[in-house]
């Protein structure tokens, strides 16, 4: 089985209390049952404090949030269970993040998620991330069709090579990110392809008189998905938008190296898409400092599914969502694409 990684991964190391923000924060945390049932049999003090905040839902436990955050997080930014019984007591969830496994049976690939301050600094900060493959025993036979995985493989690594490149505006290369999309869509759909020169599509963006996008709209349907902190509310209600740069291009090489493959699962690479040029353009939209709206964003929505799930709906039943109103908008921001 291979295991393909980006070459940061294992250079990642938390920064404790020097972290702006803190996963210990505002999150509730599900505890796996290997460690729910090391905490409940801890004696003493610290297994006593455990235990009071350890709560039951649905069948699965979880660490109670007091006053906006976890009661294990001391005054000093640092976690008490970690501090007194060591890194390997955390529970899974603590023990992971920022880190991400996606397995594909015959391949695993690991990632390092974007709503961490530093992991955010590391993403945003290496434009190519060079990929680092192993080859360790195991694996799954995949349950998906082989030959529908290669189409997203292929096609991902065109987009990869097009964010890649500088000869266009970055409204350019995202415009051309869902034309490629749509057209990996169709393959997947078993549909003849019309293949069309990149050129002329841009070309036909500008002269083709089309719904004009709202992005007003599409922020006031952020603001109807699940809010987790007032700071994500006041930024949707005071946008600054800032120029386009070349990080946005990095920022989407995340989205598109995140959820490009989990297409697999029910062909919605389209939607995929969406969410990848939509995250772009909301970021974008909010301004400020980019490392740290990329985190506050991911912070918002990529740890919450049902606001993933939410938005990939949307750009089936949201009109703010239809990818040539999302062409327009981009077309509109770089007068003639």
């Amino acid at each position: 089985m291979k295991i393909v990684k980006p070459a940061y991964f294992d250079s990642f190391r938390c920064i404790a209390s020097s972290c702006p923000d803190s996963c210990c924060k505002e999150w509730d945390v599900q505890i796996d049952e290997a460690s729910a049932a090391l905490y409940r049999a801890l004696p003493g003090a610290l297994g006593d404090c455990l235990r009071s905040h350890l709560v039951v839902a649905d069948g699965e436990t979880f660490m109670s949030i007091v006053d906006g955050r976890c009661p294990m997080w001391r005054g000093d930014g640092l976690c008490r269970i970690q501090a007194e019984l060591g890194e390997d007591s955390l529970c899974k969830t603590c023990r992971d993040f920022p880190r991400l496994t996606h397995d594909y049976g015959s391949f695993t690939e690991y990632a390092l998620e974007l709503s961490c301050p530093e992991a955010a600094r590391i993403i945003l900060g290496t434009p190519d991330p060079m990929p680092v493959t192993l080859e360790v025993p195991g694996g799954d036979a995949p349950e998906y069709d082989p030959a529908d995985m290669e189409i997203l493989l292929r096609s991902r690594e065109a987009v990869r090579k097009l964010l890649a490149e500088s000869r266009r505006s970055v409204a350019q290369t995202l415009a051309l990110l869902l034309k490629n999309a749509s057209e990996a869509q169709a393959e997947l759909n078993g549909e003849e392809i019309l293949p069309v020169d990149d050129d002329a599509f841009l070309r036909q963006i500008g002269e083709t008189r089309c719904l004009p996008g709202d992005f007003q709209a599409i922020l006031n349907f952020y603001k109807s998905l699940e809010i987790l902190t007032p700071q994500w509310a006041a930024r949707l209600d005071s946008p600054a938008p800032a120029p386009w740069e070349r990080r946005h291009l990095t920022l989407a090489r995340y989205f598109v190296d995140r959820y490009w493959l989990q297409a697999i699962s029910d062909f919605d690479l389209l939607g995929r898409a969406a969410f990848v040029l939509v995250s772009c353009m909301v970021i974008r939209h909010l301004g400020g400092d980019l490392v740290q709206t990329a985190q506050l964003y991911s912070k918002e929505i990529e740890n919450d599914a049902d606001n993933v799930a939410a938005i990939l709906d949307a750009a089936y039943e949201n009109p703010a969502f239809e990818s040539s109103r999302l062409l327009c908008l981009l077309a509109r921001e770089t007068a003639k694409i």
